[in-house]
């Protein structure tokens, strides 16, 4: 009977890829029904059920799968306990169950409607629009800085522990929602990963757990990055499941939010993504725009690539690539590189608009 079932679980996947292939052509379908109706509900349940834990359930569930992995392979094929045939249906069922679970539960989001459509904007824009935008993000952001560092050389320290942005992230996406509905955010589910020094060196601030709907934030990053990366989570709770999106979300709540810290690490955050863009496309005018940037803020963004820096080990580059090519499987075909079009959300949203004063 077991081994029937575990048949029926593998016959079962390559159904599967082709039933969400087939899905994900109705991005209209999966937007009404699913991810502003079935995963509403699934994913506060999910928040409900873990977020009152002190600590990441989904780490410890991470760490326990991980074990009965190195159990399995073991057992299978260093001892060879098991034929050929009960390891491919092991491995078959195991694949078919995690597919299934991970789709409904959240990944079914990656094929709903782009976001630029949702807000009813463009997707393209002029390098000429580009600079605009990314004249006001460095007015603001010089401004900011001036506010919460009067020696202009001196990077922003955010005093804030983890704890305390995540607690201040509720009223953030709360201020948000009042201009966007679809941020409204309840209940919280965020966490440092107990998995922080592994997530360091494979490179990634964070990531979402999809079974337990919990945001994980690597708890060794610099805490200059902490809100945008702590909303960045939660706007893949919120079933914003593409990487630009949930950093364009990230930038949006996080300028948009009444602390200063807040406003100055999204407003930096949203730049770096013009000033990267803008140096593809025109270089000499990306470092004319950088030198009218305060000291202090270039400092920054220095201390975050040497954070990274390091860490640097052999094996990142192996776990980004691997990133990389989940992400284009996922319809994000630009894979980890994914800025322009965080860029053409960033100005299409504000070309029309002030840029919310400080």
């Amino acid at each position: 009977m077991q081994s029937k079932t575990k048949l029926f679980l593998t016959v079962l996947l390559p159904i599967q890829i082709i039933g969400i292939q087939i899905l994900s052509l109705f991005p209209n379908l999966i937007e009404k029904v699913y991810s502003n109706g079935i995963y509403t509900y699934t994913s506060k349940i999910l928040r409900y059920a873990f977020g009152w834990i002190p600590f990441s359930f989904g780490d410890i569930l991470y760490l326990v799968l991980i074990i009965m992995l190195l159990r399995f392979i073991f057992r299978s094929i260093f001892k060879r306990k098991n034929t050929w045939k009960v390891v491919l249906l092991d491995v078959g069922a195991t694949i078919s169950v995690i597919y299934a679970s991970f789709h409904i539960f959240w990944g079914i989001n990656y094929y709903r409607l782009p976001l630029h459509e949702i807000l009813g904007i463009k997707d393209e824009y002029t390098e000429e629009e580009l600079i605009h935008v990314s004249q006001k993000l460095i007015v603001q952001a010089n401004i900011l800085h001036q506010k919460l560092e009067p020696i202009d050389s001196l990077p922003i320290e955010i005093p804030y522990s983890k704890t305390e942005v995540f607690d201040k992230t509720i009223p953030a996406y709360k201020q948000s929602s009042e201009i966007l509905p679809f941020l409204s955010y309840h209940p919280k589910s965020i966490k440092k990963s107990l998995l922080s020094l592994p997530l360091t060196y494979m490179g990634f601030s964070g990531y979402l757990n999809p079974i337990t709907n919990e945001s994980q934030v690597n708890s060794l990053i610099l805490n200059y990055k902490a809100p945008t990366t702590s909303c960045h989570e939660q706007a893949h709770q919120l079933g914003f499941a593409k990487e630009n999106e949930a950093n364009f979300i990230a930038a949006l709540v996080t300028m948009n939010y009444d602390d200063l810290y807040f406003k100055y690490s999204g407003t930096t955050f949203a730049l770096k993504f013009c000033l990267n863009d803008l140096y593809v496309r025109n270089e000499e005018k990306a470092i004319c725009l950088i030198e009218e940037l305060r000291p202090g803020i270039r400092e920054n963004y220095k201390k975050v690539n040497e954070f990274w820096d390091s860490y640097e080990n052999p094996i990142e580059p192996i776990f980004k690539s691997t990133y990389d090519s989940y992400l284009k499987a996922n319809n994000q075909p630009d894979g980890i590189e994914t800025y322009s079009y965080v860029v053409a959300l960033l100005v299409n949203y504000y070309k029309t608009l002030s840029l919310k004063s400080v």
